[in-house]
């Protein structure tokens, strides 16, 4: 059985570490080679870095703060935005990071996901999904949320699949920074059609949030950032909580 994951996610722009709701209203939470090595300290169990404004201002991610966090960080560093080539997925990966999160790319030259599993493996792709709800209807956005598209949720989870993605990183827009609770339905329709581990990410605002998107929906992994940047919250206390509810988690040093 896969132990449960719970992964501290760092936003980043204007090379500082930001935070906002809903995909907007972005303030300045910290420096992010800071915030890895108090997360390496807290033995996290991986970490997400994204570059929220890359894909939006057609640019890379900034490669020199990758490369600064990947030496703060000993647990595997998941890194996206900006990310529309192979060559891309190589100088992140040559930086420090393990995995490579594709998103806006996924949806607009798909074939990425493939030659980048072939080249690299499955296991250094993670297929990236912003999610929308409108009604009773979910909707794939790219750019950080800024631009919608047509694409049925399901068949694009399929396609990643079967493209190669090795993981899928959703993200809940309506749930980001809200603090609220995971979007549950959202994170089982990922659970019931896609065998790749599922990592759910937008709306945890205290443990029991945590525990109700595993158990009752059933994800691989759970991605954070308010519940860590705001209170008095870290990876260890999440674990702690977790295996008290029976939940797999690692080893708690």
């Amino acid at each position: 059985m896969l132990k449960t994951r719970i992964i501290p996610v760092l936003l980043l722009k204007n090379g500082r570490m930001v935070k906002g709701k809903q995909f907007a209203g972005f303030r300045d939470v910290g420096d992010p080679v800071s915030a890895a090595r108090i997360y390496n300290a807290q033995n996290a169990d991986e970490l997400a870095f994204l570059d929220i404004e890359a894909s939006g201002e057609g640019r890379k991610t900034l490669l020199d703060v990758v490369g600064k966090v990947s030496k703060e960080c000993f647990m595997p560093l998941a890194v996206g935005g900006g990310v529309t080539s192979v060559e891309d997925v190589r100088e992140l990966l040559r930086a420090g990071a393990d995995k490579v999160i594709i998103t806006s790319a996924a949806v607009e030259n798909p074939e990425l996901i493939c030659q980048a599993a072939r080249i690299f493996g499955n296991q250094c792709v993670i297929g990236g999904v912003d999610v929308k709800r409108e009604g009773e209807k979910y909707f794939v956005y790219t750019h950080s949320g800024k631009i919608k598209t047509n694409l049925d949720l399901i068949a694009h989870l399929r396609d990643l699949e079967s493209r190669g993605a090795g993981e899928l990183f959703v993200n809940s827009i309506d749930r980001d920074g809200m603090m609220q609770g995971c979007d549950l339905e959202l994170a089982s329709v990922v659970k019931e059609n896609t065998r790749r581990p599922a990592i759910l990410c937008g709306g945890a605002g205290h443990f029991m949030h945590l525990a109700d998107a595993v158990q009752k929906a059933g994800v691989h992994a759970v991605a954070c950032a308010s519940l860590f940047h705001f209170g008095d919250n870290n990876p260890v206390r999440a674990r702690s909580y977790l295996k008290n509810l029976g939940v797999p988690v690692k080893n708690i040093k």
